[in-house]
């Protein structure tokens, strides 16, 4: 039986892509969350948890092409122990999140989804988010809701419209 683990935080280096022996691609980076207590002087930050996560295969090519530094994230996959000893003969221990799915996290931000073409070589034609043009400054950004928020009924209009 594999233990799972969901978890939401921020990258803290932009991903990096590697590749086995054997040729297979890997992704890997590490997230940060660190949850927020409440006091009696208010709202302060906790002691931040950092999990390392391993991608593998396409997802890997799309995790390194996508997750900056700094990036709020969503990462779903099967937790593994790495266990180690250093070059003093100190065993050491990690705990590791091989990765099914990653995303952005959409409560923080706003993100564009691009299919990559499917017969076409992996990623590497694609765009990274930070190389996508900026509109004018002297222009009005579009729309890119697809309706006028104005006309949008919020959830009691819409009951006492029934």
């Amino acid at each position: 039986m594999d233990t799972t683990m969901t978890l939401t935080g921020y990258a803290g280096h932009s991903a990096e892509l590697k590749q086995t022996r054997t040729g297979v691609a890997t992704a890997s980076f590490r997230v940060a969350t660190t949850p927020r207590l409440r006091t009696e002087s208010g709202w302060t930050d906790g002691v931040t948890t950092w999990v390392s996560v391993v991608c593998y295969r396409a997802l890997a090519e799309h995790v390194a092409r996508c997750v900056l530094k700094g990036d709020p994230v969503i990462v779903h996959g099967r937790v593994r122990t790495q266990a180690w000893t250093d070059a003093q003969g100190t065993p050491h221990e990690r705990m590791i999140v091989e990765a099914n799915t990653v995303g952005h996290d959409l409560n923080r931000g706003v993100a564009a989804f691009m299919r990559p073409p499917r017969h076409a070589e992996p990623a590497a034609d694609l765009p990274r988010p930070g190389d996508l043009a900026e509109p004018p400054a002297d222009e009005e950004p579009p729309d890119d809701l697809g309706y006028d928020p104005e006309s949008v009924l919020t959830a009691e209009q819409t009951v006492l419209a029934a």
